[in-house]
């Protein structure tokens, strides 16, 4: 077991620097400036093994955040409110300035957000990867119709707050006054939604 967890270890290891040596790449150059060999050169590893790691050019980036991909069906799990639950943590993730809420003002969490949104490819990327967070989230509701249709408004609703806090802070703004106002649109977005799907609301 000691030595299985070891090889994982060092997997995720090999995930996380290949990664970085990308994004740090893509960001000094451009993403389509930046050969799929040129990466594997500076990670010193072969073209076959990275693909071995990542299947797409675009996964070196998105890696980032594939953590998040099941965090919004991790919430709901067991929760008696989904919404009230998702509102929470969201909220919570404005507060302690968790760059996939949009509202931080990191130099590199800035950049690695106007590489992710300005390029068309890891744009569609991104969209595969909301894909798989609404089908968990839909999973962990119950499956069926009715869950698919609440994940794609929730996890919509998720992604809009996000990218207007990274719009305006990247516009400029500073995050002590963007921050406010997260809040209070993060407060009606959610409570639309728990107007919306009272399927998903705890019982009285």
């Amino acid at each position: 077991m000691g030595e299985m967890g070891l090889r994982e270890r060092k997997k995720q290891r090999m995930y996380q620097d290949v990664s970085d040596i990308a994004v740090r790449l893509f960001l000094e150059r451009g993403f389509d400036a930046v050969s799929v060999a040129e990466v594997a050169a500076a990670a010193g590893i072969s073209k076959p093994t990275l693909f071995r790691y990542f299947p797409a050019k675009e996964d070196l980036v998105l890696h980032r955040i594939a953590d998040h991909e099941a965090e919004a069906a991790r919430v709901v799990t067991g929760a008696a409110d989904p919404v009230g639950a998702l509102r929470r943590h969201f909220l919570a993730g404005l507060d302690r300035r968790d760059p996939v809420t949009g509202l931080n003002d990191h130099p590199e969490v800035l950049a690695f957000h106007r590489l992710l949104y300005g390029t068309p490819s890891l744009v569609a990327r991104a969209y595969a990867h909301q894909e798989r967070s609404e089908a968990a989230l839909a999973e962990a509701l119950g499956g069926g119709l009715d869950a698919r249709l609440a994940a794609g408004q929730i996890i919509a609703v998720q992604r809009v707050l996000a990218q207007e806090n990274w719009r305006r802070i990247a516009a400029g703004e500073p995050v002590e006054d963007v921050a406010p106002d997260a809040v209070r649109a993060a407060e009606r977005a959610f409570g639309r939604l728990a107007e919306a799907l009272p399927e998903l609301r705890p019982a009285r």
